[in-house]
């Protein structure tokens, strides 16, 4: 009961100040502003406070970025079988997962733990080593034999509440982020090599050759209410930016942070991390090339759910070089990283705008400047963007009301976009990801129209497949619905739970299943009926333009005769299927607590490792009471516990 009242107190503060900031109201919309670096450190600190004076000082926020979608790792080559990498966006751009192989050893985040196996052979497998977390690891990468952890930890302090939110019990906190590194070369024993750390939120990351790239989300404002400048803690030193080294984006907004670019060489330790900053508002979503990392921004309007504008900031990376050379903007909003995609030499991107109704639209940007030099605008009025995907000279747009429309875009020419054609069925696709250059993989919720037609309802979720050949008609080759409502798949939030392979015929996706039974209404299944989960797993199918999906079996690592009487069909469980591999002809399955082996070719059992999982509880990360001698003096008139006892 105590951790539930200290986290309620916090929940509860953090939905005043929602609240509160939803209700200010604010200037209109920047247009396109200049970036600029500060001139001192007294420029900075009067910016900011000049900005925010209307509104006091807010208790910082937290923004997250998206992260992206497909394409396997490449394989091994000579040195041993075939393997499957993460489902990645973009190729050679690698992303932080969970679970991570190089087609000998599997490494998982596992509870507060890291846990490294051997995977190949299956009939060897078994856990070699852990790693213990003293935060929560936000993913991993694997680079030859070193292993990278991106941990999050948290620095809480009791002071007063938020300005306005004086009586309401309050725990402030800094988030830290820390890259680890360690040398697995004997994986039983992998050994730290340096450590990287800034105070502020984990937003995203990428690993391109040797260099890890991650993007932080850091607070302007420091406990006492200062205007503060960033500080990187390299193993024992640290080392505070200069205010001189900010660029800052000239706009007025709710709260400032500062969003800051690490770049290391994660193989040669004596290279010192390189770092850029940029001072902006809440951030938006995160997209990165080879060459570029493109940062965007909402432009908020007269209040914060009216955001209509898109700041783009592109910064060229080469090894530890990190320049920032391009900034522009764009109408709406972008839903996540497959909105935005670059080649040659353009940058594209989907957004929509909601205002009476939505809008939907497509801009072609200049990689050098960043100025729009094509628009395809307001398609599919009232509806918005579940979907985007971009493929060389196309692009393909899923909007959502009550029925689907695929939209397939020409970009052959960057000035001049148009709409080739539509395919209108039922349901939604949340994720596409490319079968081939003429084919098209759907994952989303199937739909039906409500009674009154003012809605949809839907179903379970829908796996399509989309021949677009004939551009000007697309047309769906197959559709399979897996449950009722209420059956969920993590495909539709993250890409990184999807196994695709081609060459293979073979497609995973983790799902949980809800199914109705009529059993329960008597009088009739009512519209508004959600299933109950019943089976939670991996599903394995055979897919092909030709047959569309068979399903080959489904596994899953809920054994009810050894844990009778507990409930492992919800998403929370560490049984649960998260995500899928193969290595040669071995299909692994990974949850938290357990890595399972099955034969490809027929999907019979193998082998299975458990893993050594465990939790974290609130509590843990709380001091026992306030720092000084005496506790702080709150109001609480309805006599709930508070933090610290």
């Amino acid at each position: 009961m105590k951790t539930k009242n200290r986290m309620l107190s916090v929940a509860l503060c953090l939905v005043l100040i929602g609240s509160a900031l939803i209700s200010l109201q604010c200037s209109e919309p920047a247009g396109a502003k200049e970036i600029r670096k500060f001139s001192s450190y007294q420029e900075l600190e009067s910016f900011v406070n000049d900005n925010t004076k209307d509104i006091g000082r807010l208790w910082y926020g937290r923004a997250e970025f998206d992260a992206g979608a497909p394409v396997p790792a490449p394989a091994p080559g000579d040195s041993g079988p075939d393997y499957s990498g993460t489902n990645i966006q973009v190729a050679g751009v690698d992303e932080a997962d969970i679970v991570k192989t190089d087609g000998e050893y599997i490494y998982v985040v596992s509870g507060v733990r890291v846990v490294i196996a051997k995977a190949y052979p299956p009939e060897e497998a078994g856990v070699l080593s852990e790693i213990e977390l003293e935060g929560w690891a936000a993913g991993i990468f694997i680079n030859g034999d070193r292993l990278v952890v991106l941990e999050v930890g948290t620095l809480y302090y009791y002071d007063d509440a938020p300005v306005g939110l004086s009586m309401w019990p309050y725990v402030p906190y800094t988030p830290r982020t820390s890259v680890k590194v360690y040398d697995v070369s004997d994986r039983q024993n992998p050994s730290l090599q340096r450590e990287i750390s800034v105070e502020g939120d984990y937003i995203n990351s990428r690993m391109i050759g040797d260099y890890l790239y991650m993007v932080i989300n850091e607070p302007v404002y420091g406990q006492e209410g200062e205007v503060r400048l960033p500080v990187i803690h390299v193993d024992n030193e640290e080392k505070e930016t200069e205010a001189t080294e900010i660029y800052y984006y000239d706009a007025y907004d709710y709260f400032y942070q500062y969003t800051t670019i690490i770049a290391v060489n994660i193989q040669d330790d004596d290279l010192e991390p390189a770092a850029q900053t940029i001072m902006v508002g809440a951030s938006g979503t995160l997209y990165v090339s080879l060459d570029n990392i493109y940062l965007t921004f909402p432009v908020w309007g007269r209040v914060m759910w009216e955001s209509q504008t898109t700041a783009i900031h592109r910064i060229q990376i080469d090894g530890l070089e990190i320049e920032y050379v391009a900034g522009g903007e764009v109408p709406g909003m972008v839903l996540n990283q497959f909105s935005m995609d670059e080649h040659d030499g353009y940058f594209r991107v989907a957004t929509t705008t909601h205002r009476r109704e939505s809008l939907n639209h497509i801009y072609v940007l200049d990689v050098e400047d960043l100025a729009i030099v094509g628009r395809l605008e307001n398609l599919a009025p009232t509806e918005r963007i579940y979907s985007a995907r971009f493929m060389g000279d196309r692009a393909y747009l899923v909007t959502f009301e009550i029925i689907d429309p695929l939209f397939v875009i020409d970009l052959k020419d960057p000035r001049n976009p148009e709409v080739l054609g539509e395919l209108k069925i039922t349901g939604y696709s949340g994720y596409l990801h490319p079968y081939d250059d003429n084919h098209l993989i759907g994952i989303g919720k199937e739909a039906e129209e409500s009674d009154d037609g003012t809605f949809a309802l839907f179903g379970g979720v829908k796996i399509s497949l989309f021949d677009v050949s004939d551009v000007n008609n697309p047309r769906l080759v197959d559709g399979y619905e897996i449950g009722d409502r209420g059956t969920e798949s993590p495909v539709l939030w993250d890409h990184k739970a999807f196994l695709f392979d081609r060459s293979r015929n073979l497609m995973v996706l983790p799902v949980s299943v809800a199914e109705i039974d009529e059993a329960d209404f008597p009088g009739g299944v009512p519209d508004w009926a959600w299933g109950r989960p019943v089976w939670q797993g991996a599903y394995v199918f055979h897919i092909s333009p030709e047959t569309g999906f068979t399903l080959r079996g489904r596994i899953t690592h809920v054994d009810e005769a050894a844990h009778p009487g507990e409930d492992y069909y919800y998403y929370w469980s560490p049984f649960s299927v998260t995500r899928s591999l193969y290595i040669g002809d071995v299909l692994y399955t990974i949850s938290e607590a357990k890595v399972m082996m099955n034969r490809l070719e027929d999907l019979t059992y193998i082998n299975e490792v458990e893993l050594p999982y465990s939790t974290w509880e609130p509590d843990d990360y709380l001091p026992e009471e306030p720092p000084g001698d005496e506790p702080p003096v709150v109001d609480n008139p309805d006599g709930r516990e508070l933090p610290g006892g």
